[in-house]
């Protein structure tokens, strides 16, 4: 006599479907729920187009072997005090940066020609610049211009034969290393503050030896970018820390006119830290982004490398492309 069909054979194939459509679902629901990346998607896109011609920001490698070398050299972690961290300078004549500043100012530093007319000095420099007060005239360490450098860079899977655009780049806190990296005349800056212009122009381009480099940084304060050329299409636009102090009318002006002069397609605006005059006017603003050209992507947060920081950048391109 015949055995009866086993009639639980349907249950688990039925279960095994579900599962599998289940499984699916939750595959192509995960990217829509992930929260924004460290690693912004614009540059997970682009890396596997075109690749950095060299090595931007360390690796865990570089980062281990740099501990290895403290270890090796038997250096303690550092002093958390002043006091404690002072007591470590040594030297014929250890001074701070306001004893360097009223010694060049007293007595002229260390070596000098008496006779003025003899004074070999091509570039003669403020007291206040040498000894980079300027310096300390943000908000956060000078080191965290590498940290921006090392996030933007990548984020546009930069090459050093694009163009980039600082709106408001200072004393080149950030802006020397893109100087750097890109090729002669890549990159441009507009910055209002006159302070921040000598100090840029000159101390941190001879000093760093980037004359050759011939950036094009303007003085303006009216988000006038028609005297950067007319046919210039940048790759990379970026303000950090810059719109806050704007009023929300000029921020406005200023995108719609960034937006003509940003590279179609792979072109990217930046903007760090938050997007109040989009907040401020709510719904309103998807479609004032619309009106000028330009779609908004998400946000990314960046640590600072060397302290304990991190910037939230918002990342927009021309809409639609």
């Amino acid at each position: 006599m015949a055995s009866p069909p086993a009639k639980g054979v349907k249950v688990p194939a039925l279960v095994l479907l579900a599962s599998a459509s289940a499984a699916l679902l939750l595959f192509l629901l995960l990217p829509s729920l992930a929260p924004s990346s460290s690693c912004p998607a614009s540059y997970l896109a682009a890396a596997g187009d075109q690749q950095m011609p060299y090595q931007i920001a360390p690796s865990a490698d570089d980062v281990n072997w740099l501990r290895s070398q403290i270890h090796m050299n038997s250096l303690p972690d550092p002093s958390n005090t002043p006091g404690a961290w002072h007591s470590l300078r040594k030297g014929i004549n250890p001074r701070t940066r306001s004893q360097q500043l009223e010694d060049l100012l007293k007595f002229k530093g260390i070596s000098h020609y008496e006779d003025a007319g003899l004074n070999h000095t091509e570039l003669p420099c403020p007291g206040e610049l040498l000894v980079e007060e300027h310096h300390s005239n943000y908000g956060e360490p000078w080191a965290g211009g590498r940290d921006v450098f090392e996030f933007l860079a990548p984020a546009v899977s930069l090459q050093p034969s694009d163009l980039v655009l600082e709106v408001g780049c200072g004393t080149l806190r950030v802006g020397v290393h893109f100087i750097r990296y890109l090729d002669p005349g890549h990159f441009s800056c507009l910055e209002r503050d006159e302070l921040s212009l000598i100090a840029a122009l000159r101390y941190e381009l001879p000093s760093q030896g980037l004359l050759h480099k011939r950036p094009l940084i303007l003085k303006g304060d009216d988000m006038d970018f028609s005297r950067f050329g007319v046919d210039n299409s940048y790759d990379l636009i970026y303000a950090s820390a810059v719109f806050l102090h704007i009023p929300d009318q000029l921020v406005w002006v200023g995108l719609e006119r960034l937006t003509f002069k940003l590279k179609p397609i792979k072109g990217r605006i930046f903007i760090s830290h938050n997007i109040k005059f989009c907040w401020r006017i709510k719904e309103e603003c998807p479609r004032r982004l619309e009106r000028i050209g330009l779609g908004y992507i998400g946000n990314h947060t960046h640590d600072s490398l060397l302290f304990n920081h991190y910037e939230i950048w918002y990342e927009f391109r021309k809409h639609g492309k």
